[in-house]
């Protein structure tokens, strides 16, 4: 496996959302909701996932700190399940990427989003 930057940033972001998610969970238990089972948190970066996943991997990305293995621990404390997103369902990438022609119109379809100057 090849560590590239990018993979970095994505799980940094995985780390940031987990963090989001722990706080999430914590709010509704204090709200007396119960029976709360592993949230979902998708990716559409493998690379991540695996270092999420495997503790090998984390020997090869030292640089990466501490705290962005809380993703980690999470997922071995059943609190955050992950799964796989191809770039080509990732909604995100409307709003994040220059889309061609094509991909914009059908991320745009999913999201329902009309075009109100459209003629009619």
């Amino acid at each position: 496996m090849v560590y590239r930057p990018s993979t970095e940033a994505e799980y940094r972001s995985m780390a940031a959302a987990t963090c989001e998610l722990t706080w999430l969970r914590y709010l509704l238990k204090d709200l007396q909701v119960t029976n709360l089972g592993p949230v979902k948190l998708f990716c559409d970066n493998q690379a991540a996932l695996h270092i999420a996943a495997k503790t090998v991997y984390h020997e090869r990305i030292k640089h990466i700190e501490i705290d962005c293995h809380v993703v980690r621990e999470k997922i071995q404390a059943g609190h955050i399940a992950t799964s796989f997103v191809p770039s080509a369902s990732q909604l995100a990438d409307l709003f994040t990427k220059a889309l061609g022609r094509n991909a914009f119109h059908n991320l745009v379809r999913k999201l329902g989003i009309l075009e109100i100057h459209a003629p009619t």
